[in-house]
């Protein structure tokens, strides 16, 4: 029996196995690109950030774990506001806030008559009711020296006491949309009074002459 002579075309290998190379090598400067490029745009992504947080007044320590950047929105709302502008709210609340302990505010048809405790609260500065069944203002209303504002729309109210000429601070009156009749002389002694708004009370005629 005769021996079989194998014969290899090695150029045919070569190139196959050059190809292989080829393919391998440029797959892996693709890899290399995308690498590169995907930390490049995380360091941008990281050093934007970073920024961020120093323009709001971010502490470092916030948004650095470790020595990495912990890219983190939620850092960024709840530090929104610089701190500039958070002192500026602050302030704006705690002036909010003390305003509104000088105002009364009283709102609903479940209310026909004004709440027994407000007699003690002399040193308010403004009343504000409305959309309310109440008929009558207290006679009390004359304790209230610093009273500048009375805000009383669409209520129900029939009459003025004769008291309110006692404010003598009183600057804006306003029983728009209401059920009165008539108005006090006495409301004439109100000489600080600039805004006086009686609208809507169909059955007024006329205004004393005092006022």
């Amino acid at each position: 029996m005769g021996h079989q002579v194998i014969i290899f075309d090695f150029s045919l290998i070569r190139g196959l196995w050059e190809s292989r190379v080829k393919k391998n090598k440029e797959r892996q400067r693709k890899e290399k690109e995308r690498l590169e490029k995907s930390s490049l745009e995380k360091i941008k992504q990281e050093w934007n950030f970073i920024l961020e947080c120093r323009k709001k007044g971010i502490p470092q320590s916030k948004y650095l774990k470790n020595g990495f950047v912990d890219i983190d929105e939620k850092i960024l709302d709840v530090y929104g506001k610089t701190p500039q502008l958070q002192k500026r709210h602050a302030l704006s609340d705690e002036t909010n806030k003390e305003r509104n302990k000088f105002i009364f505010q009283l709102s609903g048809e479940q209310w026909m008559e004004f709440p027994e405790s407000l007699k003690d609260l002399t040193y308010l500065k403004e009343w504000h009711v409305s959309n309310t069944l109440i008929q009558t203002i207290p006679d009390y209303i004359a304790s209230f020296q610093d009273l500048r504002v009375l805000e009383l729309p669409k209520n129900q109210i029939n009459h003025l006491p004769v008291e309110i000429g006692h404010l003598k601070n009183l600057r804006v009156l306003n029983v728009s949309f209401n059920n009165l009749k008539s108005v006090p002389p006495e409301l004439g002694d109100c000489e600080n009074l600039e805004k006086l708004d009686l609208s809507g009370n169909l059955e007024i005629s006329e205004l004393p002459f005092e006022v």
